[in-house]
């Protein structure tokens, strides 16, 4: 064995005092961020734009370990995980529709970290997005990530049609959607307007061309008023001209997707993220030639908004009040939210929460319809707002809907039913 000199074993004795200071260092800056989200997430943070984490983590020294779930799942166990005594878990994406009084109980109030220590240019976050976070008066996550509805259409079928330009209100809608309603030279069956079902959300963006809606945001069920009523009234006339498919009820969003893809339908009203899947050029048959914009207004509202307040649903990130770093989990939050972050996420694909992204060269050139969504944006409002009876109440409507389109009722008798069996659910 070869002889260890002296200044070898100085070194090593001072390597073997040193580890201990590096691995204590290291466990002072405590276990990685647990962030319970969908996988969407997890890939529009640290996707092909950069991950927007790493700042937050160099600056902490604390990694961010991502659990992810469908959204289902990811509902059912983060309320779990919530409801015990502690949880590991620091942050949580809740979708809005969830973010009702029983659950918001599970989640730590953020208007006093708000006040405090608030997230960067909270003017520029577009506040329909905030408002549908309160409950009770209270702020229980911050949107992060978004979906608002609009019109997508064929431009190749409007133009076959001898409509050069899509709809500008909802009355030319209708007229474009039956006049597109035929068989086209390659023998394929079209449709004038296709959307998944007359749910609620769906029906709403319809209803809002009158600033319609199911429930108010004082939670009044209107139905049947003039603003819903006109809009199932305007489904049920398509249905009878066959522009609006005979399986609506059975429609999922994806079959949508193949209709638009195919040529069988003329135009849809989805998410305006959907226009990339309907121009994939591995799956479309009109890649490029399916345009997106904003739900028309009636014409007779034109004079109070440009473009129809149609749904926004969204995203937020929560805290669970069982967790035990929250200032930690703030800090996270609003490193999520700030305007570098919020760009390079819509980048990668997902619905930015602030209207200065609207603006950057680059998103606008990777997004044709930014205007159109930022319009939309701007007098969204969510379909409904969020109450712990709200899933009955919405499979209430689903019911009476699909009975007034197919013709089974009319549409006052059934929007009238609604009223009445809805009605009881409600907050008092």
């Amino acid at each position: 064995m070869a002889p260890i000199d002296r200044r070898t074993l100085l070194t090593a004795a001072g390597a073997a005092l040193a580890a201990p200071k590096l691995a204590f260092g290291q466990a002072a800056k405590g276990p990685p961020l647990q962030v319970f989200a969908h996988r969407v997430h997890k890939t529009v943070a640290t996707g092909q734009s950069g991950d927007v984490t790493a700042p937050w983590t160099a600056e902490t020294g604390i990694a961010v370990e991502w659990t992810t779930f469908d959204t289902g799942p990811l509902q059912e166990r983060l309320f779990r995980e919530a409801s015990l005594s502690q949880t590991s878990v620091d942050v949580g994406f809740i979708v809005n529709t969830q973010a009702v009084p029983r659950t918001a109980e599970l989640f730590e109030p953020l208007d006093d970290y708000m006040r405090n220590d608030p997230p960067e240019d909270v003017a520029d976050i577009f506040p329909g997005l905030i408002d549908g976070m309160t409950v009770a008066g209270k702020l229980i996550a911050i949107p992060v990530r978004h979906a608002s509805s609009g019109l997508h259409w064929n431009t190749e079928i409007l133009a076959e049609r001898g409509f050069p330009t899509p709809p500008a209100t909802m009355e030319e809608l209708v007229e474009v959607a039956k006049a597109t309603t035929y068989r086209r030279a390659d023998g394929t069956n079209c449709v004038g307007l296709c959307m998944p079902g007359v749910t609620y959300p769906n029906v709403i963006d319809i209803a809002r061309a009158w600033d319609g809606d199911f429930i108010t945001k004082d939670f009044k069920v209107v139905a049947d008023e003039e603003g819903m009523l006109n809009a199932i009234r305007l489904l049920r006339g398509l249905f009878e001209a066959g522009a609006f498919p005979r399986n609506f009820s059975a429609l999922t969003t994806e079959e949508v997707a193949t209709w638009m893809q195919q040529g069988r339908a003329a135009m849809a009203l989805q998410s305006m993220g959907r226009n990339r899947i309907f121009n994939d050029p591995q799956k479309s048959k009109f890649a490029g030639k399916i345009m997106t914009g904003a739900v028309p207004i009636s014409q007779t509202l034109k004079d109070r908004y440009p473009v129809a307040p149609a749904k926004v649903e969204f995203w937020g990130l929560a805290i669970p009040k069982n967790s035990t770093r929250k200032d930690l989990a703030w800090s996270f939050i609003k490193a999520m939210l700030t305007k570098d972050a919020t760009l390079k996420m819509a980048l990668s694909g997902n619905g930015p929460v602030r209207a200065s992204t609207y603006d950057d060269p680059g998103f606008r050139a990777s997004v044709p319809y930014a205007d159109a969504e930022r319009d939309v944006l701007k007098v969204a409002r969510v379909p409904m707002p969020a109450f712990d009876e709200a899933a009955r109440a919405g499979d209430i409507f689903k019911e009476e809907a699909e009975a007034a389109v197919l013709g089974m009722k009319p549409p006052e008798q059934a929007m009238a039913s609604v009223v009445e069996r809805v009605r009881p659910l409600l907050p008092s």
